[in-house]
């Protein structure tokens, strides 16, 4: 934690040197003393400190400077820091001056120089000053803090990415903590940058204007470049299939990279919970499961990129080349496709106008404190949007799931349909589907059918959590890797057709289990033809496939 800071300002150099070696002498071990030569510098230097969220405990300037002299940098002061306590150096001719101050200036205390001996002119008195403000001192936060507004998609894309890999920070709302005083100090030190939403500030006094996720990677130390460009096993995806794998691969000693394009933990990270994991009885966060499995790959060396997206592949003899989105490429022995998939895109007026707006893909966690007292819909009928509910029914007035069928029975675990019941302020809305979203800047109402009376409700809305079923991402592998119609890689015995094995399959063998029509590239979790779609199973095939890639590299 930052030592509070104690500021002294005078424009006579020596007396200045003399008063930070006294302030230092007695004060050292648990304030930082700075100095400065300028009444308008020590302004800028305060305006600075207010970015950094740095404390202030006290302010001390000399009354005679030109241009600005004490009493009335001291009032400037407070404006950025008003709970600084604030002294006067004073000559004895200004004496009179000195009391006026206190008593219109609302100054706390001044001294008189010359102040030697400081142990009887100097430390009593600062020691009351500074005792008085420790007394009401609560250490400022210490860490990235993003300031934007909630309805602002890239503040949202922004939020979204820090939590989802793990960088702590505090969200400042600029218009829901407008009248704030701290917030428009904040916004004053800003100057016009502070219409450069959304603006990330940093703990080493550094910030970053109209942010994106890739700039914020790159400054929090986020590793996005491969240390090498060959590895044993390249995973692409880091949700639970692949960061299996990368655990069990490099435990076995293969020099392993994972690329994740958004966040390791994939969609089971943005779970609130799960609670039919083995060994958890009590149940975890998706959050809290990629934590610790990212933390177990890296104990083993697995190198993780992220967030860095595969772009592109192609094969060149026993290699695997792999393109990233940054123009780079690395190459494998055998690679790893577990990149999972992506919620399907609900088809209706006004979503993508309104995405990150009030409409929300997936499990939203950075907006279920927003959604306070609001009322809000849940899109979708499976596990992970019940999940969701009972997250958001911890904070919002009301949740309504909005599913096409005539109840959760068919597509949702028992367990959470229980649940679900029991929870007094979450409502199911069977027979429906949203057809429209309406707002100009956020989301404001929705349009809702009812397919049992085939009618259309319109609703009040400030948020949607969409959960409509997912597909994969596989584009990128061109026409290399054999998919169904609906982009899932087919892998083993669904690639063999007729007792034939797939065209252009160079081994005296079937394709492995989980092996697609490419030797040495294989697909597990959900981006794969038939899996089941759940965190175990997933799991249990990153596992499996690295016993597959051992048997394959034996005979590379």
């Amino acid at each position: 934690m930052p030592k509070p800071i104690l500021l002294s300002v005078d424009d006579d150099s020596d007396v200045l040197r003399a008063i930070e070696r006294d302030l230092r002498s007695q004060y050292g071990a648990e304030y930082r003393v700075i100095g400065s030569d300028s009444p308008e510098a020590a302004l800028e230097i305060l305006k600075q400190l207010k970015l950094r969220n740095d404390s202030v405990a006290l302010l001390l300037a000399d009354q005679r400077m030109p241009r600005m002299d004490g009493v009335t940098f001291l009032q400037e002061a407070m404006h950025v820091y008003p709970e600084a306590k604030r002294a006067l150096l004073t000559a004895y001719a200004d004496t009179n001056a000195a009391i006026s101050a206190i008593n219109q200036a609302n100054i706390n205390y001044f001294f008189l120089k010359p102040w030697d001996p400081p142990a009887d002119h100097l430390y009593p008195q600062l020691n009351d000053l500074l005792d008085d403000w420790q007394a009401s001192y609560r250490p400022a936060f210490q860490g990235i803090r993003v300031l934007g507004t909630r309805w602002s998609p890239r503040s949202y894309e922004l939020r979204d990415f820090l939590a989802r890999n793990r960088v702590p920070y505090q969200w400042i709302d600029v218009e829901s903590s407008a009248n704030d005083s701290e917030t428009k100090r904040l916004l004053e030190a800003l100057g016009e940058e502070a219409a450069s939403l959304p603006v990330v500030l940093f703990p080493d006094g550094t910030k970053l204007l109209e942010s994106l996720p890739a700039d914020v990677a790159q400054k929090v130390g986020l590793r996005t470049r491969a240390q090498t460009d060959f590895y044993d096993l390249a995973i692409v995806g880091g949700g639970p299939a692949g960061l299996a794998a990368a655990v069990y691969g490099a435990s076995e000693g293969l020099h392993t990279v994972m690329i994740e394009r958004e966040a390791p933990g994939g969609q089971a990270g943005m779970s609130s919970r799960i609670e039919n994991y083995l060994g958890f009885p009590v149940g975890l966060s998706g959050n809290d499961l990629a934590r610790r499995a990212v933390a177990q790959a890296q104990r083993f060396g697995v190198e993780i990129l992220s967030p860095q997206e595969a772009v592109g592949i192609r094969t060149e003899g026993s290699y695997r080349m792999i393109k990233l989105a940054d123009g780079n490429e690395i190459s494998c022995h055998a690679l790893m496709i577990a990149s999972g998939v992506q919620w399907r895109r609900l088809d209706a007026p006004g979503i993508d106008r309104l995405q990150g707006a009030g409409v929300y893909y997936g499990g939203g966690a950075t907006e279920a404190l927003a959604c306070k007292g609001e009322i809000i819909y849940v899109i979708g009928g499976a596990n992970s949007a019940g999940q969701a509910a009972m997250n958001f029914a911890r904070y919002a007035e009301r949740v309504v799931m909005v599913v096409r069928g005539d109840s959760l029975a068919s597509t949702m675990s028992q367990y959470l349909i229980e649940q679900i019941k029991e929870t007094p302020n979450i409502r199911v809305w069977p027979h429906a589907s949203v057809v429209e979203v309406h707002g100009n800047t956020r989301l404001e109402e929705i349009s809702v059918l009812c397919s049992d009376t085939n009618t259309v409700e319109r609703v009040p809305a400030s948020s949607i959590f969409i959960f409509i079923g997912a597909l994969p991402r596989t584009d990128w592998l061109g026409d290399l890797v054999e998919r169904d119609e609906r982009g899932f890689i087919l892998t083993g015995s669904d690639l063999i057709h007729d007792g034939q094995r797939p065209k252009g399959w160079t081994l005296d063998r079937d394709p492995f289990l989980l092996e697609t029509n490419i030797p040495g590239i294989f697909a597990v979790g959900d981006v794969r033809h038939g899996s089941v779609k759940r965190v175990a199973s997933s799991v249990g095939e990153g596992s499996v496939a690295v016993q597959f890639i051992h048997q394959y590299l034996s005979k590379v």
